[in-house]
């Protein structure tokens, strides 16, 4: 699905959170700020490490607590969630803004049924009667193409297979119609073939729905399956932005391109795939200019002297690298 040019559902500008450790602070992300616009899915795309799930959390207003600072304005429908109380920002979640978790084992409680966890959802938030949030429940079930639904509502989540502990942790996120779904790796722990059935499953519930999404994923195979724009991550800051085709296509970030070159697809057949040497920066550490300078093939003094321009390669694709400047002013 296309982007509609309207207003933003959610929109965030310099987003920095730090986590303070004894060992310093934790810069986890630094300085984030893009526009999702309604029925748009954002793919954010990046290691470990780089920020993604922290951004997701932030979204959520999840992270506003002791011992976490959290910079930068976060808009979600209209809501400033920096500025809300912690039960406004409770009160946002499920119904305006809603989650699926990338292990539901460690989600789900084990000591409720899986019919309960969904009616809880729909009563807390919506104030419906508990019989119609348990024949709503038996609705989601079979959206979510879980079979049996009327025996599983009765189901622990450790009765549950992988694949349909997942299916239910969508379906408590869909309980309420969400404007924005955010889906952190939600098929990481899952095998080959339920995975694409959750991204075919997830695909399919967007456009039903008509939700902005933002899909945070490692995986480049699964960003190019169910994005529609997206951002490359690392050390915290999007390092390339852009429509997905754009961006797979003509990557303009060193970044970007190593880990092209590290994933297999149909082109690469017959030859080697190129590791990124090196690892991820300590983000207790992070010095002025280019994070991923230490690992960069094309690295250059300036690179550390100051932190790289973001640049625009077209009207809607940047890339934050001192050589694409270059580039665009010759």
């Amino acid at each position: 699905m296309s982007a509609i040019a309207t207003k933003p559902v959610v929109s965030v500008r310099d987003l920095r959170v730090r986590f303070l450790t004894r060992e310093g602070p934790v810069h986890a992300v630094n300085g984030v700020s893009f526009d999702l616009a309604p029925g748009e899915v954002l793919g954010i795309l990046g290691e470990s490490g780089s920020g993604k799930s922290v951004t997701l959390r932030a979204l959520m207003g999840l992270l506003y607590q002791r011992r976490v600072e959290v910079d930068g304005a976060i808009g979600v429908a209209g809501f400033d969630v920096g500025r809300l109380t912690e039960a406004q920002r409770s009160a946002l979640r499920g119904r305006t803004i809603a989650m699926i978790f990338q292990e539901p084992m460690l989600t789900l409680d084990p000591v409720f049924t899986i019919g309960e966890q969904i009616e809880e959802t729909i009563v807390r938030h919506e104030g419906a009667s508990h019989a119609r949030a348990h024949a709503r429940a038996l609705e989601l079930l079979e959206m979510v193409q879980i079979p049996g639904g009327a025996r599983r509502l009765k189901n622990y989540p450790h009765e549950l297979s992988g694949g349909m502990r997942q299916r239910a942790m969508i379906a408590i996120a869909l309980s309420c119609r969400p404007a924005v779904l955010l889906a952190d790796e939600p098929t990481t722990a899952l095998d080959v073939t339920v995975q694409i059935q959750i991204l075919l499953l997830l695909r399919t519930l967007q456009r039903e729905f008509g939700m902005a999404v933002i899909f945070v994923t490692h995986d480049v195979g699964v960003s190019v399956e169910v994005a529609d724009r997206l951002a490359v991550m690392y050390a915290g800051r999007f390092v390339e932005t852009g429509p997905m085709e754009s961006v797979i296509r003509a990557p303009r970030h060193p970044y970007t391109q190593g880990l092209l070159a590290s994933t297999v697809h149909g082109s690469f057949r017959d030859h080697r795939l190129e590791a990124i040497p090196g690892m991820p920066p300590i983000l207790t550490q992070l010095s002025t200019g280019c994070a991923f300078a230490p690992r960069c093939p094309h690295v250059e003094d300036r690179c550390s002297a100051a932190d790289p321009p973001v640049s625009r390669v077209t009207i809607d694709h940047t890339a934050r690298c001192v050589r694409v400047a270059d580039a665009l002013m010759r």
